[in-house]
């Protein structure tokens, strides 16, 4: 059977293989496009198994919204320009609005899911795989599903932020997303914040103080002591710190106003927690030149 232009282009559009690659499955199928198919993803697989233990650090956070619920997705690459690539791009966005769609909160789950282009879509992450060359991994995935407002932002591909807000407005809970991407507090209001790490930070402030200041009356030691903690949960807490979009006002004041309260939020940023290996690329060029 004669190998034509068109049906390679139908070969690649259906499992997104390189045009060389598409047109030697289909010559070694004799044009047979569904098993030249099959063996590209057996081979697209393969090549996904050899680099799935390849470090994979950089890549895109992605977020996907509807009334009611939102998903955010970290995907991951090894290179960013491979994350700023565009075949990885849809691939990222594709994934969100599937999990979206099918109302999967789990990445195992979201594997296995439908991609909306034939097959599913780990089968389109190991096609993505052998395309790109670099190990591609769906990591982590957050799901909201709330009768409240949801505030979902992504500053520059690289962090992520899902708020939950009651009261207010869907304005008012993007605005708390772009601060909680920007400021990054580790804890919401300060209920939140555990014991163990108020007794930690006391513990720092007293050994921080002078003698004269230690030999002062129990009662104003304990008051000089709980204005510096005061101090440290504000700084550490959403509700404790000036709101970006209006410094004048703290969050929790900002919400007081508005009527508002956010009731929690999700932060992902690309690649944390992950060790990277860095490169002496000066070492590695003297290694090769055989001067080290």
């Amino acid at each position: 059977m004669e190998i034509t232009a068109s049906l390679v282009k139908e070969l690649r559009e259906r499992t997104g293989a390189g045009m060389m690659e598409c047109k030697k499955a289909l010559a070694e199928t004799g044009g047979n496009i569904d098993v030249a198919m099959e063996n590209l993803r057996k081979s697209g697989l393969a090549k996904a198994d050899k680099k799935a233990g390849r470090v994979a650090a950089e890549g895109r956070i992605v977020t996907a919204q509807a009334a009611g619920s939102a998903v955010m997705i970290e995907v991951n690459s090894e290179t960013d320009f491979v994350a700023k690539d565009e075949g990885f791009v849809a691939f990222s966005d594709m994934a969100a609005k599937q999990a979206l769609a099918a109302k999967i909160s789990d990445v195992e789950a979201l594997k296995g899911a439908a991609s909306g282009n034939g097959g599913t879509i780990e089968e389109a992450r190991q096609t993505l795989v052998a395309k790109c060359g670099e190990n591609v991994q769906l990591r982590r995935m957050i799901a909201v599903n709330t009768q409240n407002h949801i505030g979902a932002y992504v500053h520059g591909g690289r962090i992520g932020v899902l708020v939950e807000l009651k009261g207010g407005d869907a304005e008012l809970a993007r605005g708390v997303a772009m601060h909680v991407a920007a400021m990054n507090p580790p804890y919401n209001k300060a209920a939140d914040v555990p014991a163990d790490f108020i007794a930690k930070e006391k513990e720092i402030e007293l050994a921080k103080m002078t003698d004269k200041d230690k030999a002062k009356p129990a009662e104003i030691l304990e008051k000089i002591i709980g204005g510096k903690i005061a101090k440290i949960v504000n700084e550490n807490t959403l509700y404790g710190q000036p709101f970006v979009l209006n410094s004048d006002l703290t969050v929790e004041a900002a919400m007081k106003a508005a009527g508002a309260d956010v009731i929690g939020f999700q932060r992902l940023a690309v690649g944390e927690g992950i060790e990277k290996k860095t490169e002496d690329f000066a070492a590695e060029v003297m290694k090769q030149a055989g001067l080290a």
